[in-house]
């Protein structure tokens, strides 16, 4: 295999729409893709946009039906992006066409390594991911769990994938959905938050583009802050909450709304939901 560090494998993205696109992109930009990538979509339409990228052979079923079945037959590493529902169908299409030691490593969420193992046989080595949209840009965090039939190396080199659109976290199967609770549903949070404090501002009376303005800036200054800094954010919080400010008087009537209450009990509800999911609910 190709020194991970240096290039990847051929890889196969099939279904490369928003994740898979990222994914994509992220590699591209890392000068990762020696190997080459193939990359399959349902319509001529999707399969265009990507047509033209360097070293990514964009193949659209709608003309290619046997396109999934020929991307992974050339590729060690087969990310599947396909909706959850599609993946059972699309693993027994492609399982008769994968490579001796080819890493199958699923973006579905909710779709266990059981069902890969029982689509691909036990001896096929998988894993689950748990990317999210900050990935997008580069600025992702991606959840990581291997199956049993994964080497040390088959997770080096899927880690190394990942960590071109952001940082990875490895973790046991069973803390997968955890994960999509905190990481992947979390930008849904902080962009509520800044939501709400867009609102807030238009009702002190600052126009529209202003608040946003205040509001996204603020935030954005304060993630780079805390990416920059040493420090945890608790920390942070004190050093701009001067005794009997302005600020502290703030922060005691969001602590007084029971913040840590709230966020445990939304994200308990994620983490149900996504069980609901997994079980096919």
């Amino acid at each position: 295999m190709t020194d991970a560090l240096t290039s990847l494998p051929p890889i196969a993205i099939l279904g490369a729409g928003s994740m898979g696109g990222a994914i994509l992109h992220g590699l591209l930009s890392a000068g990762l893709t020696g190997g080459g990538v193939t990359a399959t979509n349902r319509s001529l339409a999707k399969a265009a946009e990507l047509a033209d990228l360097e070293g990514v052979t964009s193949v659209a079923l709608e003309a290619n039906p046997n396109g999934n079945a020929d991307a992974v037959a050339s590729a060690d590493i087969v990310l599947i992006g396909v909706k959850p529902a599609m993946v059972p169908a699309l693993l027994d299409e492609i399982a008769p066409h994968l490579r001796p030691g080819a890493i199958v490593v699923s973006l579905a969420a909710g779709v266990t390594l059981a069902t890969f193992a029982r689509h691909l046989g036990d001896g096929v080595a998988t894993l689950r991911s748990m990317p999210n949209t900050p990935s997008l840009v580069g600025a992702g965090v991606t959840g990581l769990a291997a199956g049993p039939a994964a080497s040390a190396d088959d997770v080096s080199v899927v880690r190394t994938l990942f960590e071109t659109v952001g940082a990875v976290v490895e973790v046991p199967e069973e803390q997968i959905d955890a994960i999509s609770t905190i990481s992947g549903s979390g930008p849904a949070y902080v962009f509520l938050f800044v939501e709400e404090f867009t609102k807030a501002a238009v009702r002190m009376g600052f126009d529209d583009d202003q608040a946003r303005l205040l509001a996204e800036q603020t935030f954005i200054g304060a993630a780079k802050l805390m990416a920059a800094s040493d420090v945890d954010p608790a920390e942070l919080r004190r050093r701009v909450t001067s005794p009997k400010g302005t600020t502290e008087r703030a922060i005691a009537v969001l602590q007084a709304a029971r913040l840590d209450d709230t966020f445990t009990v939304a994200a308990e509800a994620a983490l149900a939901r996504a069980k609901e999911l997994a079980a096919g609910n």
